[in-house]
């Protein structure tokens, strides 16, 4: 369990957070450097090289995205450079990919983020760079809106790639897509010129996403423990009944796949602080026998964020560190594991250290939002809980000092069930690399607080109005 530190605040991680621009700069020159298209999106470093996975190209917005950021935090210009060249020279095929749930990774990571520094002032205001970045954000959430499945109660979901049967808890940071593209004022248009509401439907996925990905411990079956989460949720495509919980990368459908937890703690926080700036009016329509009022969204959302949030504290280790599955079965052979510092070199299972950098960020927005609502003790103990990871992240064993080594966060997984992380010789589970969407959450985490320390615009993805 997580020992939450409180001394620790945002302007004493600084010199932290400076080091870790530095190497990050570094790092993204290198793959820079030696990237070749041709071979693919880089995913995840094997011996301290990014290497290519074909699944789905779900990690290029992070690649470019990376560059974006170190500008945010450094306004190395070279850096902005980059990731507005590579972003329009490749994440076009990312904006009409029909056949994925992840538009809010690859597209938000690169067209918003290039959006929101202009909205900010840090980039110069260009009329037509606006337009450009406006309508592909406009397209990305209408397009990932297409992908649906209808299911009862009036609700529905984006589904993944493995068809219209399956939801993924992944796919709730796809919602930011559409609410983007909500906010810039486009709409799904369908069969007989329909008009689909993208909010609508974002908060349609979220709301199923909540009810069949979340438990919440109130006896929905034997293994219902409040805060678990499942990857997977299977519906019977026809009539879209539920029918059970299911895992890709997880150990069981009925363990928690760290980083599909992670997911969740980080999207419904942010879409809180979204959901903050719609006009109560918006929601008199929407979805009334759900949501009658503004109110009962936050107030939906922040169970589930806490649920997850208590979760995760109760089930890393003592500096904020979890292991890639709460069920992997090699934990049972390491003793009071939760009541110890991590170990990414154990003999057993591996940790992950992305999902600490994804649920960081969740937990620090969470404890914001509950401090300036009321709340002040318990959104501070979440606050301080992101702190601790951060802490933990922006320090060895996890950040990568190693120059010749690409990779900024070190000891993620990716699919630990199909054997796809590397193990290096002499050991017996993946340790030592990195991963695209670690790297770009640790870098996104500490533009995050970084902002916090100097009282800079509040960082957050979506347009001030």
């Amino acid at each position: 369990m997580l020992t939450i530190d409180y001394s620790i605040t945002p302007e004493g991680l600084e010199p932290q957070l400076e080091k870790m621009f530095e190497l990050a700069g570094q790092k993204i020159v290198n793959i820079e450097k030696s990237w070749d298209p041709l071979r693919g999106t880089p995913v995840f470093t094997v011996e301290g090289t990014y290497t290519s996975r074909g699944w789905t190209e779900w990690t290029q917005g992070f690649q470019f995205g990376c560059a974006i950021l170190q500008f945010d935090g450094t306004d190395e210009k070279q850096f902005l450079e980059l990731g507005r060249e590579r972003t329009i020279a490749h994440m076009a095929p990312h904006l009409s990919h029909i056949g994925v749930h992840d538009h809010g990774f690859n597209n938000v990571s690169t067209y918003g983020n290039l959006l929101r520094l202009m909205d900010e002032g840090r980039i110069d205001e260009n009329l037509r760079e606006r337009q450009f970045y406006e309508l592909a954000l406009k397209m990305t959430g209408a397009v990932q809106a297409a992908r649906w499945t209808k299911v009862v109660d009036g609700l529905g979901y984006i589904y993944t790639f493995n068809g219209p049967h399956s939801l993924f808890a992944d796919a709730i940071r796809t919602v930011r897509a559409l609410t983007l593209s909500y906010q810039l004022g486009h709409v799904l248009m369908g069969e007989q010129d329909e008009q689909i509401d993208l909010l609508r439907r974002g908060l349609q996925h979220a709301e199923t996403t909540a009810r069949y990905n979340v438990f919440f411990g109130a006896g929905r079956d034997a293994y219902d423990v409040r805060g678990r989460v499942a990857h997977e949720a299977i519906f019977n495509a026809q009539n879209g009944t539920y029918r059970c919980t299911n895992t890709q990368q997880g150990y069981s459908p009925f363990t928690t796949w760290t980083r599909g937890l992670s997911w969740i703690l980080s999207g419904y926080p942010e879409l809180i602080e979204y959901l903050q700036t719609v006009d109560e009016s918006v929601f008199e329509n929407l979805l009334p026998q759900i949501y009658p009022d503004k109110q009962t969204v936050l107030d939906r959302f922040v169970q589930v964020s806490e649920a997850v949030a208590d979760f995760y504290i109760e089930h890393c280790t003592t500096d904020g560190i979890v292991y890639w599955d709460t069920g992997a079965p090699g934990l049972a052979k390491m003793g009071d594991y939760l009541d110890r510092t991590s170990d990414p070199f154990n003999d057993f299972e591996p940790v992950d250290s992305s999902s600490g950098a994804i649920s960081a960020q969740g937990l620090l927005r969470l404890g914001r939002y509950l401090q300036r609502n009321g709340e002040a003790e318990k959104g501070k103990r979440y606050l301080q809980a992101g702190l601790s990871i951060a802490a933990t992240l922006l320090d060895e064993p996890y950040l990568s000092f190693d120059p010749n080594h690409q990779g900024l966060l070190l000891h993620s997984v990716y699919h630990r069930p199909n054997g796809w992380d590397h193990v290096p010789e002499g050991r017996n589970v993946p340790c030592g690399e990195s991963c695209m969407w670690g790297d770009y959450h640790l870098m996104e985490l500490a533009v995050y607080i970084q902002r916090l320390a100097k009282s800079a615009a509040y960082h957050k993805y979506f347009i001030d109005e």
